[in-house]
């Protein structure tokens, strides 16, 4: 039993917000920071005390890597994924899994042949806040599920993102950017959706960059800016979602879900941590509760994954369940395209709640 060896690939903005996880995280070790920006993984490792750094093969190459975290830009994810799975590594990949079905179950398929696990973002869901939620739902305080509605709803991100104009484009938009996160949290609780309904709109055809170098610049929205979806979960249950970039008024994390006995309102599912509201079937009146549980943030699911493999376990941020989001993801796309139900085909595996006491920062695998 040693630490877990881990490679990074993509040395952007959201690798900072990993690193300082997975170096602080004694049961991992960092070995690598890559992308096809030497200067930028470079920069990368010396903030991180990375030994090493370089392109893309000095992460896929490296012999004491196991897991390769591919950080890279949404449409990079399945090539890069599937050029570790060659090199022999497992992958943690950011969110989406993939951006279409068909890449994502080659992907699966790749790595199921090589004996190699595939994992991907979310792993909010790991955090104390959705983690508590979820013990309570398990054993019984809102009784049986039985409907979820979740919001998000925003001006859009141009007004403060650099370089928003991606966030329009294929793969992107309020669906696909945000859709992750509620997603994987109604599975987490209901189970595999088994079909969908949406409409959808696109308010402007084209925004304005409102700060940084590029403000004042105009670029074309490319896809829907405004998703309604209705839901159907194959064990019982359904659930409606808004997901906006056309709201004046922002409402973002709302999560409830209602049962036989009572409505329990969840946390941000984009966040570790946070409080937990639940108000009894005849009451007008919350009740707030603390999150108990692991709050580290972004690479609890990395963690997970390899203490996982040590201990020849299934993890529980899967690629299986990550596929599954991106099917139903875009089984709304195409239910609003076709204004019609859309069967889903894949499924997503049920994982077990961490304990309460579950220490990222422990030490279990100790040579």
């Amino acid at each position: 039993m040693s630490p877990v060896g881990v490679g990074v690939i993509g040395a952007g903005v959201i690798s900072k917000q990993y690193l300082e996880n997975l170096t602080a995280f004694g049961d991992l070790k960092v070995h690598v920071v890559a992308d096809l920006f030497e200067a930028a993984a470079a920069e990368r490792a010396v903030e991180f005390g990375v030994e090493n750094h370089g392109g893309v093969e000095a992460a896929l190459d490296h012999p004491d890597v196991e897991i390769i975290v591919n950080l890279t830009t949404p449409a990079a994810h399945v090539e890069v994924a599937t050029a570790a799975v060659a090199a022999g590594k497992h992958v943690w990949s950011e969110k989406p899994f993939s951006l279409d079905r068909e890449s994502g179950q080659e992907l699966l398929a790749t790595a199921t042949a090589a004996g190699l696990r595939l994992g991907c973002a979310p792993d909010t869901f790991l955090g104390a806040g959705l983690q508590t939620a979820r013990r309570m739902i398990e054993r019984g305080d809102i009784g049986q599920p039985l409907t979820a509605l979740t919001l998000f709803q925003s001006p859009g991100p141009e007004s403060w993102h650099p370089n928003p104009a991606f966030l329009f484009q294929q793969g992107a938009g309020p669906l696909f950017d945000m859709g992750p996160y509620y997603l994987t949290a109604l599975i987490q609780t209901f189970g595999s959706i088994s079909r969908v309904a949406a409409l959808s709109s696109k308010a402007q055809q084209s925004r304005v960059i409102g700060s940084g170098p590029k403000a004042g610049e105009r670029f074309d929205v490319e896809v829907p800016s405004h998703f309604g979806a209705l839901y159907e979960f194959a064990e019982g249950g359904s659930g409606q979602s808004i997901f906006s970039f056309d709201s004046a008024k922002p409402r973002m994390g709302f999560l409830e879900i209602t049962g036989t006995e009572a409505t329990i309102a969840l946390p941000d599912p984009n966040n570790f941590d946070g409080e937990i509201k639940i108000c009894a079937l005849g009451s007008d009146e919350w009740s707030t509760l603390p999150s108990r549980g692991a709050v580290a943030g972004r690479g609890l699911g990395v963690l997970d994954m390899a203490r996982s493999i040590r201990a020849s376990v299934p993890h529980r941020a899967s690629g299986a369940q990550a596929y599954h989001v991106v099917d139903a993801m875009v089984s709304i796309a195409e239910s609003a395209a076709r204004k019609e139900f859309v069967e889903l085909t894949s499924t997503a595996p049920s994982s077990p709640a961490l304990a309460e006491d579950w220490d990222p920062y422990a030490l279990t695998l100790e040579s």
